[in-house]
């Protein structure tokens, strides 16, 4: 892939973040998303990549754009798979909290897996315990021998997990265990990729999340030395079938970060709709401009740029979006 793609990728990014933002706490998370997807797609057009949408908003009798198979990018440039979470924390924005981001994974064709849209149960670390622990393990057994490994009490990690009904019996488990514990409402990208930087505290991100963000989660960690481990959760046959339907012959089995992005360069770009573990979230500022914080990485060369930008709203073209918020901050 051309490395200026990676730049090109988080102006999308921070598009999807300036018209998604003014529906922070307003309680409607679908015009939120909706406004996010809009920008995202119209952006996208400007690309030099022959993109298709393999992790997208759904198939396209669900979605009418970024749906998988959607093809994006002006069609000259390198063929790719794209992973998108135009508005990864819908509720999160709804409801005004912390951690929603705009989301892209690049990666050249054929690499990203095509992950069905179910639960995934997963494991993610930073570059400290990449390559040290398995999925397979017990959580307790995998809690100490990753302190073992920090060279830490077992009662100094800090474990993130969503806080989910399904979760309780792991949540005793981790309690029992005597870590500490920080909770998600939701934003499963953000959790999974927080244990990769050392301002957050977090070691190990644990628990089960959506499959889709996972592979976007992997190909974070990735760029940043971490390590992402999944394994799907078909809750009955129609979903076991799905899987192999698309190219998953084992569901049950452990995927490693080559199953789920390969072994070639891949792309990562996210941009902060509301303040977070490391992103700050869109600020409005006077006479009609709005600063943005984003991080664009890319695996091949381990580069992490972390961008602030200042937009001037009126030439962002947002008004070409069709259910997108007045972006100047007013009621939409």
């Amino acid at each position: 892939m051309e490395r200026e793609l990676a730049l090109e990728v988080v102006r999308v990014t921070e598009l999807a973040a300036l018209a998604s933002a003014p529906w922070m706490g307003r309680g409607d998370k679908m015009n939120a998303d909706d406004a996010a997807t809009s920008a995202m797609r119209l952006m996208f057009d400007s690309v030099s990549m022959a993109g298709t949408v393999v992790i997208g908003e759904g198939e396209m009798d669900e979605a009418p754009m970024l749906y998988i198979g959607e093809k994006l990018g002006n069609g000259h440039g390198p063929e790719v798979d794209v992973a998108v979470d135009p508005l990864e924390g819908t509720t999160l924005v709804a409801n005004g909290l912390n951690n929603a981001l705009a989301v892209i994974a690049i990666a050249n064709k054929g690499n990203l897996l095509h992950a069905p849209d179910m639960y995934m149960e997963k494991l993610a670390v930073g570059p400290a315990l990449a390559g040290q622990l398995s999925l397979l393990d017990p959580a307790e057994a995998t809690l100490r021998k990753a302190a073992d490994i920090l060279n830490k009490q077992v009662c100094d990690l800090s474990v993130m997990i969503l806080d989910r009904e399904r979760h309780q019996d792991l949540i005793h488990t981790l309690r029992d265990i005597g870590v500490r514990i920080k909770f998600l409402s939701d934003g499963d990208v953000a959790g999974a990729i927080a244990p990769a930087f050392e301002e957050t505290g977090i070691d190990i991100y644990l628990g089960s999340g959506g499959a889709p963000e996972g592979v976007l989660a992997a190909a974070a960690l990735k760029c940043l030395g971490g390590e992402f481990q999944g394994r799907l959760m078909p809750e009955n046959q129609a979903q076991y079938d799905r899987c192999i339907e698309m190219g998953i012959m084992d569901p049950l089995k452990v995927l490693s970060m080559e199953d789920l992005v390969g072994d070639d360069d891949v792309i990562f770009s996210a941009t902060g709709v509301m303040d977070g573990e490391f992103l700050k979230g869109v600020r409005y500022l006077p006479d009609q401009h709005a600063e943005t914080h984003s991080m664009v990485m890319r695996a091949k060369t381990r580069t992490i740029r972390f961008i602030k930008a200042i937009h001037y709203l009126p030439n962002k073209n947002l008004q070409q979006i069709g259910s997108s918020a007045n972006i100047s901050g007013q009621t939409p």
